[in-house]
């Protein structure tokens, strides 16, 4: 197609997604020919339906040759966000729709908003269909595993143009200012992406979906106010206003200091989304009478990390109950298992809360986290150990609690050259990119040896699955062993006191 077929293309696509109306037709074509200097248009002859992808992309091949932006992913993703913008409905328009949806009901609602968010290529769909996925069966019930390649690599002249750039606007990636932003070098563009403003705990909040979906209708949940993170009572009771507006989705919030917290520690936020993940799957292993709070249930779940599942139709009395929890972890040590509630003035104890409904019921699993460094674990005592770096090294946040692992994009490549190395016989302990994998591989290669590529890939994804198992086991602040589930029952005895 040639510009006027890739312009024609673009608006066909937005009637078809019910971006735009017929009404609204020559408008968007002006608007495309504004952003891209022209002051012409040719009919063209039906194009018929064409993806989305091919469609920008002839845009921006056009765009690089009358240097109208630089031929690199940065630039490009800057350019295209531009063009998206002349389909891309009013903010007063996405409200009113999303309002009038909900009249309807919460799943009508969300399911337009994220379709829209979809359609305008804010969440870019074909970057999203690249992310490898899988479940490995472990014993903590089917995790999901995934090697992120939505993100796009860092682009070298982005990189060498922002640093001379000088700017605090928007404050961060969360802050409600990015709605139409343009973006720079170093911010991504933002004027296809659109946001659903909320009451929560009587403050003004909003709605918008990660424009990197890890799950199901990943959504982020943010203080119209830039403030920082912070986990407490109100936390509790704004997670729990949520779910009530939103009953078919679980919202949770990261903890709320480094190490645990994995997350925009600045800007106070929360994620959720319309998924079911392996911890919420996962049994009430024991259960708990809370003197005063008989009317909560309370059970030790079996998991990895050190959780307690709250469930009462009451969300007030599940709220107070997770308050008390976390006044008590807050000052809670356990020296025998190295668990200090602060060292030197420094506060390690938190938690990471997830909130859902069952039901009428309101559920809410309080994960207990503590983020103690030492000199043989710098990063973290409840934190991946070095051994299992080759995997992941990095934070565990809410994501990864409840079951999802988010590994770099250099296991793509470092796992499918294993699997090579073992169907072929070579050594991959003699390899410099393979060495950090040898003693993992070492525990199942004997098991996998003479199978084809198929059966030994799958038995390499098993195998990371059961890392990830281990990485949350590290996580844990109470060990999954004799001592440690009576130092968890010894702590929930102090709730007692």
């Amino acid at each position: 197609m040639n510009i006027y077929g890739c312009i024609d293309a673009l608006t066909q696509y937005g009637l078809r997604c019910g971006l735009i109306t017929d009404d609204d037709r020559m408008f968007v074509r002006n608007s495309i020919l504004s952003v891209l200097s022209i002051d012409e248009y040719i009919e063209q002859p039906p194009v018929g339906e064409v993806p989305l992808k091919e469609i920008l992309d002839g845009i921006l091949d056009y765009a690089v040759r009358k240097g109208l932006t630089e031929d690199s992913i940065a630039y490009r993703d800057l350019f295209d966000t531009k063009i998206m913008a002349c389909l891309t409905p009013r903010p007063s328009e996405v409200t009113a729709k999303f309002a009038a949806d909900m009249a309807i009901s919460p799943e009508t609602a969300t399911d337009n908003f994220y379709k829209l968010s979809c359609d305008t290529n804010y969440i870019r769909r074909d970057r999203i269909a690249q992310d490898i996925k899988w479940k490995a069966q472990t014993g903590y019930g089917e995790l999901d595993i995934t090697i992120n390649l939505s993100k796009p690599e860092k682009d070298p002249k982005a990189i060498a143009a922002a640093r001379n750039i000088k700017s605090g606007y928007p404050k961060c990636l969360l802050c409600e200012e990015n709605v139409g932003y343009a973006g720079r070098a170093d911010h991504p563009a933002r004027q296809n992406h659109r946001i659903i403003p909320l009451e929560i705990g009587g403050e003004k909040w909003a709605l918008q979906y990660s424009p990197y979906v890890y799950y199901n209708e990943h959504c982020i949940v943010f203080n119209r106010t830039h403030t920082p993170m912070v986990i407490n009572r109100a936390a509790f009771d704004k997670l729990l206003d949520i779910v009530t507006v939103l009953p078919h989705y679980f919202v949770g919030s990261n903890a709320d200091l480094p190490i645990v917290g994995g997350s925009i520690l600045a800007h106070e936020h929360f994620q959720g989304g319309h998924y079911t993940f392996a911890m919420e799957k996962a049994p009430v292993e024991k259960e708990y009478t809370i003197g005063g709070y008989e009317d909560v249930s309370v059970g030790r779940v079996k998991w990895p990390m050190s959780v307690l599942r709250l469930r009462s139709a009451d969300r007030t009395r599940v709220a107070e109950l997770a308050g008390l929890i976390l006044d008590k972890w807050r000052g809670y040590t356990d020296d025998k298992r190295y668990i200090f509630a602060e060292t030197n003035g420094e506060r390690h104890n938190t938690v990471t809360p997830i909130a859902r409904r069952r039901g009428s019921d309101y559920e809410m699993d309080i994960v207990l986290r503590n983020n103690i460094t030492t000199p043989e674990h710098p990063m973290g005592l409840y934190h991946p150990h070095a051994e299992l770096h080759h995997i992941k090294k990095e934070n565990i946040g809410l994501i990864e609690v409840m079951g999802l692992a988010v590994l770099p994009s250099r296991l793509r490549t470092e796992l499918d050259m294993l699997a090579q190395f073992i169907a072929q016989g070579r050594n991959y302990r003699v390899n410099d990119i393979l060495c950090k994998h040898a003693d993992w591989a070492d525990t199942f290669v004997s098991e996998i040896e003479g199978k084809d590529m198929n059966g030994i890939t799958e038995r390499i994804r098993l195998e990371t699955g059961k890392v990830f198992a281990k990485v949350l086991e590290h996580a844990g602040v109470y060990k999954r062993d004799e001592d440690g589930m009576n130092g968890f029952d010894a702590f929930v005895d102090s709730l007692m006191i």
